[in-house]
């Protein structure tokens, strides 16, 4: 169990966000109760066991979060932080340089960011909600752009536990990653400048609930950020895997741009507007030292690079603003 106090005590601090506190503090212990994975001992123990390094910077605005330099620590010392770190292996939202060890991600994440960054409302003094956040790298890159909070939830421990790596060194209180699905926010709490979601509605069997919940947290005239799947084509189209899609599991539904428009629409949603549309490539996912299970070559057909191994159109993403 993590001690929240200090990030509860933020959000309460901030007027906007004193009810929304009020709300998740007495769920936090049933949501770790409810997702207890048998590796979370493992995993608090390679938290507990970072060394205790003072780092002599701490950078969030660049591709890769830096977390001190090589000089900062002796190499006995990063061996012992090298073998910790590995233990929270699979590492997915990165690259992140741990006092001159770089985890490579799965992900090149800076890649969807930059993609993002300039198109969004500034993020400067906002209240920032991010629903399958991960392990926070994204948050930080928010906070780095000046947000005033960021609330990351995600119900993946391991995810959590990432982030409390990060956090013993940069030791902030205006971002953390609480163990909670959309399903568990309030519904009447509209409290948010900016929701994101990303890569997270294709894996909902009801994506307009999932848009509209997130509507519900939404301030007036807040945007909205969404990142999913799309199928790329002009036409209104949308696509149901019979198993798996790239051998992901629990892959609902995957809508083309024009079917994604009509849902935001339908949820209420106004100023929508598809501001990229990226096919993924082997150098933004692929695996790593970091993330040694199956990566995106695995994913795509060996003798058609144009579909997956299941036949289908291979992993496309949009990126989608709206207001409320």
């Amino acid at each position: 169990m993590i001690d929240y106090c200090e990030f509860l005590n933020r959000l309460k601090s901030i007027d906007e966000l004193d009810g929304f506190a009020d709300y998740i503090s007495p769920r936090i212990t049933d949501a770790w109760q409810q997702l207890n994975n048998g590796d979370l001992s493992k995993w608090q123990h390679a938290v507990n066991s970072l060394p205790d390094v003072n780092p002599s910077r701490i950078d969030i605005n660049n591709d890769a979060i830096a977390i001190g330099y090589l000089g900062d620590c002796d190499d006995k010392t990063r061996a012992r932080l090298k073998e910790s770190l590995m233990q929270l292996h699979t590492w997915r939202k990165g690259p992140i340089d741990f006092f001159g060890i770089r985890i490579d991600t799965e992900w090149q994440s800076y890649m969807k960011w930059n993609r993002l960054k300039d198109k969004i409302a500034p993020l400067k003094d906002k209240l920032i909600l991010d629903v399958g956040c991960g392990n926070g790298y994204y948050g930080l890159r928010m906070l780095s752009q000046g947000a005033k909070v960021v609330v990351g939830i995600d119900p993946h421990l391991l995810f959590v536990m990432q982030f409390q790596a990060f956090n013993k060194y940069i030791k902030t209180d205006a971002v953390s990653v609480l163990p909670f699905k959309l399903e568990d926010m309030p519904t009447d709490t509209p409290c948010f400048d900016t929701a994101f979601s990303m890569g997270v509605l294709y894996h909902r069997r009801y994506p307009i609930d999932h848009i509209s919940r997130l509507k519900n947290l939404m301030k007036p005239a807040g945007q909205l950020v969404l990142e999913t799947l799309v199928i790329d084509t002009d036409k209104d189209e949308i696509l149901k895997p019979k198993k798996r899609y790239a051998k992901m599991p629990n892959v609902w539904q995957i809508p083309s741009p024009s079917v994604l428009v009509n849902w935001l629409t339908q949820a209420g949603f106004r100023n929508i507007e598809v501001v990229d549309i990226t096919r993924t490539s082997h150098a933004e996912q692929r695996r790593t030292q970091w993330m040694q299970y199956e990566s995106l070559e695995n994913y795509i057909d060996k003798n058609n690079p144009n579909q997956t191994v299941e036949g289908y159109p291979p992993p496309t993403r949009a990126i989608v603003l709206a207001n409320k």
